[in-house]
């Protein structure tokens, strides 16, 4: 699997989640050890990343644009992409969005997430 599929597998699942307003779903697709950065303050571990998503307003959606690849072992890859959150009560927020899965088994899950937003 091209290192394009193995994200979007995984980014298709968590866009699925995060649309849902479903955030322990959103945390499964994540390492037990993530490492988490959203807007504000970074944690650390699925809870974190639940509580993230738990706090975000109803109808938030994502769309994302993969704009780089990188396979760093065979077992890590690392995607750099352009997300949009859509809200239905204010404009949408762009961001810059990193991310390292690595595969677990058979499956492939996000163990760095790392927002920014663009200058």
């Amino acid at each position: 699997m091209s290192e394009a599929q193995i994200l979007r597998t995984v980014l298709d699942r968590w866009k699925s989640a995060v649309d849902a307003h479903e955030p322990d779903r959103v945390a499964s697709y994540f390492t037990d050890d993530a490492i988490f950065q959203g807007l504000y303050p970074y944690t650390v571990g699925r809870a974190g990343v639940a509580a993230y998503y738990a706090a975000q307003p109803l109808g938030l959606t994502a769309a994302y644009e993969i704009r780089e690849t990188r396979r760093l072992a065979d077992d890590l890859v690392l995607g750099y992409l352009e997300v949009e959150f859509g809200f239905t009560d204010r404009p949408s927020l762009t961001v810059h969005l990193g991310v390292l899965l690595s595969r677990i088994d058979e499956d492939w899950l996000i163990s760095h997430y790392q927002v920014s937003k663009p200058n």
